[in-house]
């Protein structure tokens, strides 16, 4: 059954580009609770998303380790290679988080190709933080990971909508307690906190520290995010216990 087009009320799987994103899910439902039609557009609802749920499926029996898809709304989103700017901002933010994670002891940072599972979702974030309790529950094995307590996105001309979009949505709908879009261009952090479900920026600038509270409190150099000296400087201060 298609979902009628002139039932008066956006489609709910579009409704983020609508819809203010500090809209609750009462106020989405509530339009639809006095529309006469409500029956057919549930079941449009429930055959949509057991199409979606089936298509989920096959996602996962098709990866490859060699190319970084997400699944996002019901479609395959493969991403382009990157650019020497982006991934040296990944392979910095990465090496600077996994040794003061180690160090301090606090759970596990990964990147790159770590799958992790939201309730509609599938997410591969450019680095990603689990806390103690998380990272216990990894095997060898594991290739699906639970929702990250900390997410870094560096933007590309390919995933900025969707980074400044569905998964600041979605990551602060489903528990990702901190989140950082990086701009690996003009050499700018922007850091979101979570707050009853939402996130509220933090912090947004080219210079100075970032603290982290789901790091423990842990502060970074913003320049080490982008510069290898800064970043050698910040690694060896963390090394040595000042940070």
């Amino acid at each position: 059954m298609a979902l009628p087009d002139d039932f008066g009320l956006p489609a709910l799987w579009a409704v983020r580009s609508i819809v203010p994103m500090s809209a609750t899910l009462d106020s989405l439902v509530e339009p639809l609770l006095h529309s006469p039609r409500l029956p057919e557009i549930a079941e449009a609802l429930q055959v949509r998303l057991r199409d979606e749920a089936a298509r989920r499926v096959r996602f996962y029996a098709d990866m490859s380790d060699a190319e970084k898809v997400e699944f996002i709304d019901g479609e395959v989103v493969s991403h382009p290679s990157s650019t020497n700017s982006e991934l040296q901002v990944r392979q910095l933010v990465q090496q600077l988080l996994s040794i003061a994670v180690d160090r301090r002891d606090m759970g596990a940072v990964r990147g790159g190709f770590c799958l992790c599972v939201f309730r509609r979702n599938d997410y591969q974030p450019d680095v990603v933080f689990f806390g103690r309790d998380k990272a216990a529950t990894f095997t060898p094995n594991t290739m699906k990971f639970p929702v990250p307590d900390l997410a870094v996105e560096v933007l590309s001309m390919s995933t900025e909508s969707r980074d400044r979009g569905v998964k600041l949505d979605d990551y602060a709908a489903q528990g990702v307690a901190e989140y950082w879009i990086v701009d690996p261009d003009l050499e700018v952090v922007e850091q979101y906190l979570a707050r009853d479900g939402q996130f509220e920026l933090k912090l947004k600038s080219n210079s100075g520290d970032l603290t982290s509270p789901t790091l423990g409190g842990l502060t970074l150099p913003i320049k080490s995010f982008f510069d290898p000296q800064e970043n050698f400087a910040a690694i060896q201060s963390l090394v040595k216990g000042r940070q």
